[in-house]
């Protein structure tokens, strides 16, 4: 369970500094150079996920079950990681519908993926590590409504049409052949 707590930190932490401490980012941007900033923001971030992923591992086995998930969460599961992957492909750089719609689409990716996994996981690791991502998500989507970011303006359907096209390849190609992979759970049989 601790390396998983230690991986959640260390994920999180440089994640939560805009929301919690922006002068302290842009203090150390400034003096690192942006680009440094981002090696060691996403160094952190991968050494967390991977802690994240090997601890999950570790304690899945022994973790106590908080709760009985519904029969009908794991294909509701489905349907919200399908839609989490289409999000999580739409385009940063080019506005299409679904940008123009869903301000943020890879917090509200990540609020599916997450909501999806804890309707068909009851059990503490997967408790803590969904749950962790989830709320994170939530009050990243709250605390980016007081940015004064401007809203982004729909340009063209290409960038939709590839997010839906390569989001669904990356989703099936996941949940047929990977996941069960990575993760010792084979979603659909």
């Amino acid at each position: 369970m601790y390396v998983l707590i230690a991986g959640l930190v260390l994920f999180f932490a440089p994640h939560s500094l805009r929301m919690t401490a922006p002068g302290l980012r842009d203090a150390r941007i400034a003096a690192m150079g942006l680009n440094a900033w981002k090696g060691v923001h996403t160094g952190m971030s991968l050494v967390g996920l991977g802690l994240i992923v090997w601890g999950w591992i570790l304690f899945r086995a022994d973790a106590p079950e908080v709760y009985t998930p519904f029969d009908w969460g794991r294909h509701v599961t489905y349907l919200l990681v399908l839609i989490a992957f289409i999000l999580f492909a739409v385009p940063a750089n080019s506005v299409g519908r679904i940008r123009a719609t869903i301000r943020h689409p890879m917090l509200i990716a990540t609020i599916c993926w997450s909501t999806g996994h804890l309707l068909a996981n009851g059990d503490l690791a997967s408790v803590l590590v969904f749950g962790s991502f989830l709320v994170y998500s939530a009050i990243n989507l709250i605390a980016v409504q007081f940015r004064a970011d401007p809203a982004p303006v729909f340009q063209s359907l290409r960038p939709d049409i590839s997010a839906v096209l390569f989001g669904t390849i990356i989703y099936l190609i996941f949940a047929f052949y990977v996941h069960g992979w990575l993760f010792g759970v084979a979603p659909i049989y």
